[in-house]
């Protein structure tokens, strides 16, 4: 039996969290209200160039997944896990890196990722097999994952009553990070070699290093209890294990009752049941169980491995889809991501400045329903028009509608407990990145058993909007909440 209290928290570990909450609390009473305005926006624009090159690499390698099967002869779902071991690193990162911004300070923490990141980038572009590129990404992910809680965190120590508007405005990162990243991986590809959607990364991260060291203020450090590394290896087991068996039935050789699929999911299993237990049992583990189980969370991680799955999952797949089914070149195909961007750029401005009258829920079931309708288009082949042109219009759509839902759903989920920052956004970031390597791993093993994988991709679109519509009735459940935080 678990002890809890009269709330449903778990006892061990439940004094230690309160005090971490009291500190948090008494950081953010002393934010810099009156710090210079100038200085708040040089903070802002040097996070947000590493949140830009984080979200650029999420999709500049979608462009390049059939030249990489080509020049490193590779097959489509060994390729394709240069998306879904970047996610999974970021899934092992995000958590880890939340904790740890608390406990050594979110500057030192954001300084490190940095450095992986482009270390990792470098090693990346000179790889010479699909078997050492695979580690190597996941090593750039992990820095790619530690950026979000430390960045949110040093955004919510600076922003004051204004952070909730701040934070929103992450979400027009990510869009313009899709809007460069799908072009600029169809030049590399096109003009030059895939190797440069990595190697573009090291002059950007060594500028952003010494812009980092000199411009970004220190933030205070807050004891806390040994950091869960059991935890971290526990849940990259699992997820590591369950997406291996998936892939593993790619081959076309692997039936669902062979050992390689069997074993795996047998393992993930396991990993996956320890995990649940030591989260219960441990002191202070790596994810409190409160932000997994509790009250509003569970309802909210749930969205966001819903929208992770047809939203995130989907973006890695338009170029891939565009290319084997209409024959579009890598460049163009490319761009129907930037169309996407451009739909996300322009409905979440709109959404941050309403978001205190609109609330949560009404923005997010109208960018459901709308991010529906989108994927549902892109399943269809074109009525008078050219595939292109289609596509591209199908992507804006869909761009509208995460850019409509994406700012409620981060802030829902953050005013749960606004005390804890940075946990709270790497929690929110890992569900999301789940749902997305499910999607991938799951999508990229049926493509590669399928002799139209093209057609095929079409109706993996139909279910990604059937889940989408599904996910719809959830957000009635989501605590509502108008007015400044």
């Amino acid at each position: 039996m678990r002890a809890t209290d009269s709330r449903g928290d778990w006892a061990p570990g439940r004094q230690f969290e309160r005090n971490r909450a009291s500190s948090a609390v008494s950081s953010i009473a002393h934010s810099i209200d009156d710090e210079p305005l100038p200085q708040r926006q040089l903070v802002f624009a040097i996070i947000s160039l590493a949140m830009l090159m984080s979200s650029v690499d999420q999709t500049i390698v979608a462009t390049a997944l059939p030249t990489l099967q080509r020049d490193l002869h590779a097959q489509i779902n060994w390729s394709s896990w240069t998306i879904t071991i970047y996610a999974l690193g970021q899934i092992l990162a995000m958590p880890l890196a939340g904790a740890l911004s608390d406990e050594y300070g979110r500057k030192r923490v954001f300084l490190i990722a940095v450095v992986i990141f482009t270390s990792a980038s470098l090693c990346c572009g000179l790889s010479t097999s699909i078997y050492t590129l695979i580690p190597l990404r996941a090593i750039q992910a992990l820095g790619g994952g530690a950026f979000l809680p430390s960045a949110s965190g040093i955004v919510s120590d600076h922003y004051g009553r204004e952070r909730d508007r701040a934070l929103g405005m992450f979400s027009s990162i990510f869009p313009i990070g899709g809007a460069i990243g799908p072009i600029l991986g169809g030049v590399f590809v096109t003009y030059w070699s895939w190797r440069g959607i990595f190697l573009v990364n090291v002059p950007i991260g060594i500028v952003l290093l010494i812009l980092a060291v000199k411009f970004l203020p220190h933030t205070p450090t807050r004891p806390t209890a040994r950091t869960d590394f059991r935890g971290v290896a526990l849940l990259g087991g699992f997820v590591l294990s369950a997406m291996y068996g998936v892939t593993s039935l790619g081959t076309g050789h692997q039936p669902l009752w062979g050992p390689t699929f069997a074993g795996a999911e047998a393992l993930a299993l396991v990993m996956g049941t320890l995990f649940i237990r030591h989260l219960r049992t441990f002191a202070a583990p790596v994810i409190p169980p409160r932000l997994l189980f509790g009250k509003g969370f569970a309802v909210m991680n749930t969205i966001n491995f819903l929208f992770g799955s047809a939203a995130l999952g989907f973006g890695a797949l338009v170029p891939l889809y565009a290319e084997d089914r209409y024959g579009i070149r890598s460049l163009s195909a490319g761009t129907l991501l930037t169309a996407r961007a451009v739909g996300m750029i322009c409905s979440a401005a709109l959404a941050v400045v309403a978001l205190r009258r609109t609330g949560y829920r009404p923005p997010m079931v109208v960018g459901f329903f709308t991010l529906a309708s989108g994927l549902t288009l892109m399943a269809f082949r074109p009525p008078h028009t050219t595939p292109y042109v289609w596509l591209a219009i199908a992507s804006g759509i869909t761009g509208i509608g995460m850019g409509t839902l994406q700012p409620a759903a981060n802030n829902a989920v953050m005013h749960l407990d606004p005390t804890r920052i940075a946990a709270v956004s790497g929690l929110r970031g890992m569900i999301r990145q789940c749902g997305s390597i499910t999607a991938i791993s799951v999508t990229t093993a049926l493509l590669a058993r399928n002799a139209h994988p093209g057609a095929a991709l079409g109706h993996v679109f139909l279910v990604f909007a059937v889940l989408t519509v599904a996910t719809v009735p959830l957000i009635f459940y989501v605590p509502d909440h108008r007015g400044s935080w």
